[in-house]
């Protein structure tokens, strides 16, 4: 964080709160949000509904809200209300976020009893950053007409693997055995049916670790593909890359324009995206699969160059890693699809989470071990495996680890500006230091490539449709 953000004073609660908690005679104290704070003393408040109408659910960010178990009690399928709807109500308060204040809304209200074990609750104040100091005495006599009962999932119960890559074959099994509720196969590999690889990937990837591979040869690869060609053209010719003069060729593009490595990543990972379809279910406010690739892919690109030069890692590769750290996704929708709509509803309703938790609560997995996994069957480089496996874990120091640091930060550094899904991570100051960048740095490279966005949006839109 900048000293200029650091010596910004926290914004006032709203009016309409403040007018609420006086008429309710509730003392509270404004507090910054920052990273610290007790996650079982925060108060996370969503909006579900369903055919009956809506349901305000407040629950610790300690805990995962478990759909399944609500439905149990509540005997109703309640999934997130749409973003539209939500602004809409917010916006009648002018409010930026949903206070965990049930008598600011006119809905029925459920509550997670351990909510009042501590002392004091954090309830946000419905501006971003600021949360409300209250004692649970006086939250509990805001909650008269609520409900309480056990439906929360202790985030200590849940144990994403993060760094225990020898288990993961173990584990993945383990999920398919309880997805399939039959035994299965012994091996991985004939268990999960996975498209074979295309002939243009195959092709791809020899020429990636071919050390006398030419221009000539991904030119003829390219071109025997009509629709990667026309992609690697439309991306030459894309303002992004401002070329000077028309593109009339594969190879112009090439060798004009985006060079021999960029053209052989971008369209390796094309031709491995599009080997699974994207999901047709996904959460409501995700960031689309391939605009959060292209930029995670080039904030990448620029923090690998602004990293000192005897540190860089081969920068097609980081490039890659950046377009398929998010690979594990789509896997997950292709293997587990009645699973995977259930994960999107969870994704909604915890918006506090990363979905290592959710995933792990509902499967026993993570796209990440996953993903890995499917890397290292397809024989890609261990760099890349090592990228998707480590992406989030800040403090990854094992071999290779450069590949997955730069994921990490750069898929931080987007999400503190919205982009992708989850809560804002701390940048630790010791996952700067092993990859050589100062935080200010890290900052001027994802603003610079945010000043682009109109034109990633344009070739993300093109990976879509390709």
């Amino acid at each position: 964080m900048s000293e200029v953000a650091l010596a910004t004073a926290p914004p006032t609660a709203p009016s309409v709160i403040r007018t609420l908690l006086a008429k309710l005679a509730i003392s509270y104290t404004e507090v910054a949000e920052r990273p610290g704070l007790n996650p079982a003393q925060k108060v996370q408040a969503v909006l579900l509904d369903d055919a009956v109408g809506a349901l305000m659910v407040l629950f610790p960010q300690s805990q995962l809200l478990d759909l399944n178990r609500l439905a149990e009690l509540t005997g109703r399928r309640l999934t997130a209300v749409s973003p539209e709807r939500l602004e809409r109500m917010l916006g009648k308060h002018s409010l930026s976020l949903l206070p965990g204040l049930p008598p600011l809304t006119s809905s029925p209200c459920l509550y997670e009893e351990s909510l009042l074990r501590e002392p004091t609750v954090l309830v946000h104040s419905g501006e971003a950053g600021l949360l409300l100091e209250i004692s649970s005495d006086a939250f509990k006599s805001m909650l008269t007409k609520a409900s309480a009962a056990h439906f929360g999932e202790p985030l200590s119960s849940i144990r994403p693997n993060l760094d225990r890559p020898n288990d993961d074959r173990e584990e993945i099994t383990q999920a398919m055995q309880a997805f399939t509720a039959r035994r299965i196969q012994q091996r991985l590999e004939a268990t999960i049916e996975i498209p074979p690889l295309a002939d243009t990937a195959q092709k791809i990837i020899k020429l990636r670790v071919d050390p006398n591979a030419t221009i000539d040869d991904i030119t003829g690869v390219v071109e025997t593909d009509p629709a990667l060609a026309a992609q690697v053209v439309s991306w030459a010719a894309s303002p992004y890359y401002a070329s000077p003069g028309k593109i009339r060729s594969v190879e112009d593009a090439i060798v004009r324009v985006l060079g021999f490595d960029l053209v052989i990543n971008l369209a390796l990972g094309l031709a491995l995206g599009k080997t699974l379809s994207l999901p047709k279910d996904h959460p409501q406010q995700a960031t689309p699969y391939w605009h959060q690739s292209i930029y995670t892919a080039a904030v990448i690109e620029g923090l690998t160059r602004a990293m000192p030069r005897a540190q860089r890692p081969e920068a097609g590769l980081t490039y890659l890693a950046g377009l398929l750290h998010n690979f594990g996704y789509l896997l997950l929708a292709h293997v587990f699809p009645p699973h995977f709509s259930l994960i999107c509803r969870h994704l909604e309703v915890n918006p506090h989470l990363c979905h290592s938790y959710i995933e792990q609560h509902l499967l026993g997995i993570s796209r990440e071990q996953i993903g890995a996994w499917l890397m290292r069957y397809w024989d890609m480089p261990d760099e890349l495996s090592t990228a998707l496996r480590f992406q989030h874990d800040p403090t990854y120091d094992g071999q290779y680890a450069e590949y997955p640091n730069l994921v990490c930060l750069a898929v931080r550094l987007l999400r503190s500006r919205g982009i992708g899904s989850g809560p804002d991570e701390d940048i630790p100051d010791e996952l700067l230091e092993r990859l050589g960048l100062t935080r200010d740095k890290a900052e001027d490279v994802v603003a610079k490539v945010l000043d682009a966005e109109t034109l990633l949006r344009e070739l993300a839109s093109q990976f879509s449709q390709g």
